[in-house]
């Protein structure tokens, strides 16, 4: 085994080096802050060009959607036989519909409608996920067994067509609709918090909390839900523009929200009867239920880069 050549101890003597003279206040000094979990997603989202485009998008649409329609002369339910079918203009921005009534704030207003129900859908459809995936994943056994069983019943059911024979039996609305949206809407977070559930579950820090005492309830939500709230943060930030989608669509073909009451969707149920002749009533909801999608989704995925630490590691 060859020995390694001892370098000499001259070299400072010769000049090739210098050692670098530090006070003892610069070598304690702190180079870099120390950032909290949020902290340090934060500025990893802010990096994220795409995802703080998305997220201004947002921010302007839901702005805009709280005074928009408190600050507009026209009202959005009130009909004008002297305005009918108008085009754009100065006075009405995005013109009028077949009953006079003005589309900036009719838009205005279903943006509301389509936000909050999209926003209070997923967040009913996450808590009741995460409890139910919870519970599965950390007892096991029966238990998860029966909750399982079910979930993978109402998994093999489309959405859809369930939304949709609810409907029909439930009165026409927004509480019957967000109802029809959650019925089976949580499945799919069930299954997502089951597995991560299973992965911490006989982590040292869950074994740790058993052997200090701690009962089962405190264990899932202060030691195992903490660890998975990216996880769920950003599966609800995507599950938003589905919702959006499905409110829509039931909207569209007459179950969903009901004159005068207006959302992207009805306003773009409303419009296809004269699209062709008036198609500024069809193009405006459908660009708006197009970009937030889209926004949402670019936020989503911003969000899943910023939260998660392993794919934190690998963007570094």
């Amino acid at each position: 085994m060859t020995e390694l050549p001892i370098l000499p101890f001259d070299l400072q003597e010769e000049g090739l080096f210098e050692p670098i003279k530090m006070a003892d206040e610069e070598k304690n000094k702190v180079v870099r802050p120390s950032l909290t979990y949020w902290q340090s997603a934060w500025i990893k989202l802010r990096q994220n060009k795409v995802a703080t485009v998305g997220l201004i998008i947002l921010i302007i649409y839901v702005l805009t959607a709280i005074f928009a329609p408190l600050l507009s002369p026209h009202s959005y339910s009130t009909n004008n036989a002297q305005a009918l079918n108008q085009p754009p203009s100065a006075q009405h921005w995005f013109g009028t519909d077949t009953a006079g009534r003005d589309l900036w704030t009719r838009n205005w207003m279903g943006a509301r409608v389509s936000l909050a129900i999209g926003l209070i859908v997923v967040s009913i459809n996450m808590l009741i996920g995460a409890l139910l995936g919870g519970i599965a994943g950390y007892f096991g056994g029966r238990v998860d067994m029966v909750i399982m069983r079910i979930i993978d019943v109402l998994y093999g059911i489309p959405v859809i067509i369930i939304a949709i024979l609810l409907m029909t039996v439930l009165s026409k609305g927004i509480i019957p609709l967000i109802a029809a949206m959650v019925v089976v809407g949580w499945v799919g977070n069930a299954r997502l918090v089951r597995g991560q559930v299973l992965q911490l579950k006989n982590s040292e820090f869950v074994l740790a909390a058993k052997t200090l005492g701690a009962g089962h309830a405190r264990i899932i939500f202060r030691h195992m839900f903490p660890n998975i709230n990216g996880i769920i943060i950003t599966q609800m930030t995507m599950a938003i523009p589905l919702a959006i989608f499905l409110e829509a669509f039931l909207s569209y073909i007459g179950l969903g929200v009901q004159a005068p009451g207006c959302s992207w969707g009805s306003l773009a149920k409303a419009a296809t009867d004269v699209y062709r002749i008036y198609p500024y009533q069809l193009l405006i909801p459908a660009f708006f239920i197009c970009t937030t999608m889209l926004s949402l989704n670019m936020l989503g995925d911003g969000l899943r880069d910023a939260l998660d630490p392993k794919m934190r590691t690998k963007t570094n």
